[in-house]
């Protein structure tokens, strides 16, 4: 491939020779098809290799992600509340005492754990809500204090809601405790 052949006098001739070194007559053009074909697959293996490159890598790097999201991942404090919740509410509703009946329990956003009472012989209409709102402030503020089950709530300053009804489902009050109420 070195070499063309003279069309007129079939003397060898080198390939970068225009004329032939024997005659003199004009050598046919020799075509660079084979040189073209090689430069093409060199690209289309580079392209072939950096593109399963970038497949690994994102394979890689999502293994990584699901690795942490399954072993090292801690749940959320709103999920863990969520779960809490999700317990309590298995055994409502519950009486407290003869007059108080625990109905449920919420997670709300911004740190909030709410618990919905009913006091179930009471009337909006009967009863004092202030005179009682007042009575329980210092009772569950001592409570959310005290309680080891409630430390989980405390060591995350969690906001404490105690929302209360009457027999009817009419909202009667709420008692909130904040973190700096209990600490």
């Amino acid at each position: 491939m070195d070499k063309v052949k003279c069309i007129h006098c079939e003397t060898d001739n080198s390939i970068n020779s225009k004329y032939c070194m024997r005659c003199g007559y004009e050598l046919p053009k020799v075509k660079t098809e084979f040189s073209t074909e090689t430069t093409t697959q060199t690209t289309t293996e580079k392209r072939k290799f950096s593109f399963k490159t970038l497949i690994g890598i994102a394979i890689g790097f999502g293994t990584m992600i699901i690795i942490q999201q399954l072993f090292f991942n801690t749940p959320s404090y709103d999920k863990a509340m969520m779960q809490i919740a999700s317990e309590l509410n298995k055994t409502c509703p519950v009486m407290v005492d003869a007059e108080t009946r625990l109905d449920n329990t919420v997670a709300l956003p911004d740190n909030v754990f709410q618990y919905n009472y009913t006091l179930v012989n009471m009337e909006k209409s009967s009863i004092d809500t202030l005179a009682i709102k007042n009575f329980l402030v210092p009772t569950v503020i001592n409570f959310v204090k005290t309680n080891p089950q409630m430390k989980y709530q405390r060591d995350h300053k969690t906001t404490l809601n105690y929302y209360y009804k009457d027999r009817a489902g009419l909202y009667l009050f709420l008692i909130s405790i904040t973190p700096d109420q209990y600490e």
